[in-house]
C-alpha cells in the first residue's frame, strides 16, 4: 500500500527524520521568539559548558540518521509491508484484516512502548555504570552539558546503533507492528526525544505538565549532580523509581528570566 504516494515500507524510513528536523526547527523558532523566557539554561551557560560545537553536533546527527535510514530501509522493505516478524503473522490470525483496527494498533504501540522503555533504561544505565562504555561511547552524548533540540541524536555510532536503532527495531519485532504503525510510533518517539533535549520549559506543554519524564528530567540528567540518576528515556520514569536511580528535582524561575534546575536536596 501507499500513503501520499510513498509506500508503507518507506514511511518508517522517511517520517521519523522529517519529524526530527521539523520539531527541532519549531523549538529553534520558539527559542528565537521567546528569548530567555523558556530557557532552562542561559546562552552563556551553553557556550561555557558544552564541549562540542553546534556544527559538530549537526554533522554527527546527519551521520546517525544516514545509518538509521539505511537499516530501517533494509528491515521494512525486506519485510515487504507485512510487519517485521512472525508476531505480525500471528496477530493477523488473532485479529483478522477486517478487524485490524485502532484497538490492534493501540495494543502494538503499548507493547512497543513498554519494551523500548525497558531497553533504553537498561542500555543507558549500562553506559554509565561501565567505565569503558562511558569513556569510549556514551560520554560523546554528554559533551552537551546544556542540551538543545537538534542535539537529541548526537551519539557515538555504537550508542546510536545499540541504544536507538536496535532497540527501535526490536520494539517492532516484539509488538508485530506493520510499517505504517511503526512509522507513526517512531515519529512520536522522535518528537519526544527532541522535546526531551530542547533545553526549554513550557509549564503548560502536555509533555512537561503530565509526564514525569520530560525536558527538565533529562536536562537534569545531563548535569553533574544528576548524571548517575534519571536514566529513563521517552515516556516513563518507572524503572528509575523501582531500581533506586531516580533523583527528584525542582524547576525554579530564574532571576532575569527563564528557569533553572535544582536537586530536591538543595531546595
Amino acid at each position: 500500500m501507499a500513503w501520499g504516494g510513498v509506500s508503507d515500507e518507506l514511511l518508517p524510513v522517511i517520517l521519523p527524520v522529517a519529524a526530527y528536523w521539523t520539531t527541532s526547527g519549531f523549538y529553534q523558532v520558539m527559542l528565537m521568539r521567546s528569548g530567555t523566557k523558556h530557557r532552562l539554561f542561559t546562552s552563556e551557560e551553553e557556550s561555557a559548558r558544552n564541549l562540542v560545537s553546534r556544527r559538530q553536533v549537526f554533522v554527527r546527527v546527519l551521520q546517525h540518521q544516514t545509518m538509521q535510514m539505511t537499516l530501517a530501509a533494509a528491515v521494512f522493505m525486506g519485510a515487504g509491508g507485512k510487519g517485521t516478524t512472525a508476531a505480525s503473522i500471528a496477530a493477523e490470525k488473532v485479529w483478522p484484516p477486517l478487524t485490524a483496527s485502532l484497538l490492534q494498533m493501540a495494543r502494538q504501540v503499548a507493547v512497543a512502548m513498554l519494551f523500548i522503555d525497558a531497553w533504553q533504561y537498561s542500555w543507558h544505565r549500562l553506559t554509565h555504570t561501565s567505565k569503558f562504555l562511558y569513556k569510549h561511547v556514551h560520554s560523546f552524548h554528554h559533551r552537551m552539558v546544556v542540551p538543545y533540540a537538534y542535539g537529541a541524536q548526537y551519539f557515538h555510532p555504537v550508542d546510536a546503533f545499540v541504544g536507538e536503532i536496535v532497540g527501535g527495531v526490536l520494539s517492532t519485532v516484539v509488538s508485530g507492528m506493520p510499517p505504517r504503525t511503526a512509522a507513526v510510533f517512531f515519529s512520536v518517539l522522535t518528537i519526544k526525544g527532541v522535546d526531551d533535549h530542547c533545553g526549554l520549559w513550557f509549564p503548560n506543554h502536555p509533555f512537561h505538565r503530565f509526564l514525569c519524564n520530560n525536558s527538565a528530567f533529562h536536562a537534569f540528567h545531563h548535569q553533574h549532580e544528576g548524571i548517575k540518576y534519571n536514566f529513563s528515556a521517552y515516556f516513563f520514569a518507572n524503572w528509575d523509581k523501582l531500581l533506586g536511580t531516580y533523583m527528584p528535582y525542582s524547576v525554579l524561575e530564574r532571576k532575569g528570566g527563564g528557569y533553572e534546575l535544582r536537586a530536591a536536596k538543595d531546595n
